[in-house]
């Protein structure tokens, strides 16, 4: 409730431009929510079996991850708020379209459509934001931007849920009452851009990352252009290493924890559903304190703390037999890790010039679905020949290990250089 309170202050001291966009991107959140968590059994109510089901899911996963680069280079050089205010409208248009076609061609089809979409919010958010904040606000801004739609996508997923029961409890067919709340949360979705009409374009800031010594050095600045670009381009290289190692681990863990839960525990899909509802809300929660572990801390360290106090709780629940400790440990580590998310964001913000961040931001989500891709075949191979105790035990404790090369190397390569102040009080 503090939290809450807390946004609710901020928020009529925030722009207009803010609170605009906030208001857009609940009302984007939400309609995703209500889609999501209702598609697969509206395909699965029209006839189809999971075949179908998973190949509408990674088509779609697989435009959005194609579209990530591209949308952030033309981010870079051309309106964000129009590129928004597109994204909203023709995903708002393809999640309707999908809650009307029943045809097989149609799903696949409009799966693609939806996936090259998706991506302009995903990719321009945080840039945006970046744009439209001062740098000393960035911080909460993000985490804030993180935790509320986080938020909405809850309340999209668990209303979306509950209006499809209580339309059918009301008397209406199954597969119309599935159809009817898929065609509300497309309407919200594409509500999203009116908001967003009203936004007033942020200028475009003269930022610039800091040089590496090398390329101040002036006998090697015969071009400084080509110099600058090399140097923009190895930070954000570094960052992409740095979150490709992360969507390795997720990826052989988190796409597969409600058949964790199920295989080893034989718990029921309600349960396991409102576990993985418990455990966003406790990220919603972490991801807002993060500014103030940051703020005693520095950012940098922040997300090696982050990151390292999650593990303890990832190995324990790969590890256990008791439900409870699984659910426990699940509910933590989901927490810890996600709250790094939004610091993670405010600096890479801070290291990358305006002129690269929808590129920067593009390439870190597209390594990280890299490697969510990549580690399904891996898991499904351990699981297979170990069993559900051994096999979950093993990914999860490679999951960690990932985790731990990552937090170590993100920290080499980002840690904040110690002040002129602080060096000469420890000489004293």
């Amino acid at each position: 409730m503090f939290f809450m309170k807390q946004i609710i202050t901020d928020f009529t001291t925030w722009s207009r431009n803010i609170r605009l966009f906030f208001i857009a991107n609940m009302l984007y959140q939400i309609g995703t929510g209500m889609f999501s968590v209702l598609y697969n059994l509206y395909i699965q109510g029209l006839g189809y079996t999971d075949a179908v089901n998973g190949q509408v899911v990674s088509i779609q996963s697989l435009a959005t991850a194609l579209m990530f680069i591209p949308i952030g280079l033309l981010s870079d050089r051309s309106s964000r708020k129009k590129m928004l205010i597109l994204g909203a409208l023709f995903s708002g248009a393809a999640l309707i379209s999908r809650s009307l076609l029943e045809a097989k061609f149609g799903l696949l089809s409009l799966a693609v459509f939806t996936g090259l979409f998706a991506s302009f919010f995903q990719v321009i958010a945080v840039p945006f934001l970046a744009e439209s904040v001062s740098k000393t606000d960035r911080l909460r801004m993000f985490s804030y931007h993180a935790a509320v739609s986080l938020a909405a996508q809850v309340i999209g997923s668990m209303g979306g849920g509950s209006l499809a029961d209580l339309l059918q409890h009301a008397g209406m067919a199954h597969l119309l009452s599935l159809r009817t709340v898929l065609i509300i949360g497309g309407a919200a979705t594409l509500a999203s851009f009116i908001p967003l009409l009203f936004v007033s374009e942020p200028p475009k800031k003269t930022e610039t990352a800091p040089l590496e010594p090398e390329i101040l050095d002036p006998t090697k600045a015969a071009h400084p252009g080509k110099l600058e670009a090399r140097a923009d381009f190895k930070v954000i290289a570094q960052f992409t290493v740095a979150q490709l190692l992360v969507g390795l681990g997720s990826g052989l863990v988190i796409p597969y924890l409600n058949l964790y839960f199920t295989n080893r525990f034989s718990v029921s899909l309600t349960s396991v559903g409102l576990l993985i509802s418990l455990g966003q809300i406790m990220t919603i929660v972490s991801m807002l304190i993060g500014p103030s572990l940051a703020a005693r801390y520095g950012q940098v360290k922040a997300v090696l703390i982050f990151q390292m106090l999650s593990l303890p709780f990832l190995l324990v629940t790969g590890f256990t037999h008791l439900i409870v400790i699984a659910s426990i440990g699940f509910l933590f580590r989901q927490a810890l890790m996600n709250a790094a998310n939004p610091i993670q964001s405010a600096i890479m913000i801070d290291r990358v010039p305006d002129r690269r961040r929808g590129i920067a931001n593009s390439m870190t989500q597209t390594a990280f679905m890299l490697g969510w891709a990549t580690m399904g075949p891996v898991q499904a191979h351990l699981v297979t020949t170990y069993g559900s105790y051994w096999g979950y035990a093993i990914t999860f404790s490679v999951t960690g290990l990932l985790y731990v090369a990552s937090s170590i190397l993100y920290y080499w390569m980002f840690r904040e250089p110690r002040s002129s102040s602080t060096i000469s009080g420890s000489s004293v």
